[in-house]
């Protein structure tokens, strides 16, 4: 038996590939493969597209005017979403607290901007969806690739196939789902720019006046004390806010953030700027605090040389100098308040900054 055997697998391994294979194939076991360097006619054979099958939009006119009239609710119902955004946006109180379940309590102006102006944008992809699935051509053609620079056969016929595709859209013919889809377009840009009240009014000329004004004494920030020249020594560094200014006051943030001072001593003899000495006595100068660059507060004297640090982007201030910038990114120089000393012997403003303080801005002189 096993000669047998023996006999049969030399008899198979002489057989021809062919025949192997169907030998292979009647006795059970898979056929086998085609070594590495037989090829097939074809491996990567194109299935071709399958049949078209016409939608029922394209036979039953009144599905077709259902799909219609669908789209043509989305389009609307998005026109009427921007308008609850609108409207929520101006009649909702931004500090209104309600009870949504399963997100507990949020800002009724969040929630309601945010349903209505996903609605709006929902609804016009949805309706885009439902117009191109049902109603636009649903054909496919196959073209073989060509040259990236077509000749002017293929771009007249790409031309021709965009018109057929418009035409086909239906674009023109369906007035309602036309005039909708414009006015859903043109509508949900509005949301982007009512947004643009969270800007709050121009400034106009808040960004160039202060709390100081002529006859407003400097106040130590630390003491809540007036200041007297003596209370200055020569080398120190004081911080001075305006006479009037309480830190429980409402917006005792936003006028400190303008009016902060800081007063430093120079003999009179190392001040380089005449007009920084005018405005000076007896060698006090007060400028501002806030750093020409973005704001930060400057909080870094060297006596001997009479520079301030900011401490955020190095940028470096000559006080003996005008304030001028010496290093460091900023735009400009501190602004100077002009100081005097009245009746009382105490230190008092004659005036406002000599221009805005803080950093650059476009209406900037």
């Amino acid at each position: 038996m096993s000669q047998t055997g023996s006999n049969k697998d030399v008899s198979e391994e002489n057989l021809p590939s062919e025949q192997a294979t169907a030998h292979e194939g009647a006795m059970g076991v898979p056929p086998r493969t085609k070594s590495l360097g037989e090829v097939a006619d074809d491996p990567f054979a194109d299935p071709g597209l399958p049949p078209h099958e016409p939608r029922v939009q394209d036979i039953d006119k009144r599905a077709a005017k259902r799909s219609e009239r669908t789209v043509a609710l989305l389009f609307t119902v998005s026109m009427l979403a921007t308008v609850g955004f609108i409207a929520s946006y101006v009649v909702l109180p931004i500090d209104k607290i309600v009870y949504v379940w399963p997100f507990g309590h949020i800002s009724a102006l969040n929630f309601a901007l945010g349903l209505t102006l996903g609605l709006a944008l929902f609804c016009i992809g949805a309706g885009a969806v439902h117009w191109a699935r049902t109603l636009m051509s649903d054909e496919e053609h196959a073209q073989e690739r060509h040259p990236i620079e077509a000749p002017p056969e293929v771009k007249a016929q790409v031309m021709a196939d965009f018109k057929q595709g418009a035409e086909e859209s239906g674009m023109g013919r369906r007035k309602l789902i036309r005039t909708t889809l414009f006015g859903a377009l043109a509508m949900v840009p509005l949301s982007g720019v009512i947004l643009l009240r969270d800007l709050g009014p121009l400034p106009e000329g808040k960004l160039r006046h202060t709390l100081w004004s002529k006859g407003k004494l400097l106040v130590n920030q630390n003491t809540n004390e007036p200041l007297r020249p003596e209370d200055v020594g020569v080398g120190s560094l004081t911080f001075a806010v305006p006479e009037g200014l309480e830190e429980d006051d409402h917006d005792f943030q936003k006028e400190v953030a303008k009016a902060a001072l800081m007063i430093v001593r120079i003999q009179p003899e190392d001040i380089k700027d005449k007009r920084e000495l005018d405005w000076s006595h007896e060698g006090i100068v007060a400028y501002s605090k806030i750093c020409t660059h973005v704001g930060c507060p400057i909080s870094l004297y060297e006596q001997q040389t009479h520079h301030v640090l900011c401490p955020c982007h190095q940028s470096t201030f000559d006080l003996s100098d005008g304030a001028r910038v010496i290093f460091g990114p900023a735009g400009h120089a501190l602004p100077q308040l002009r100081i005097g000393v009245n009746k009382d012997g105490y230190l008092e403003a004659l005036g406002d900054f000599d221009e805005p303080v803080g950093p650059s801005f476009w209406e900037r002189g």
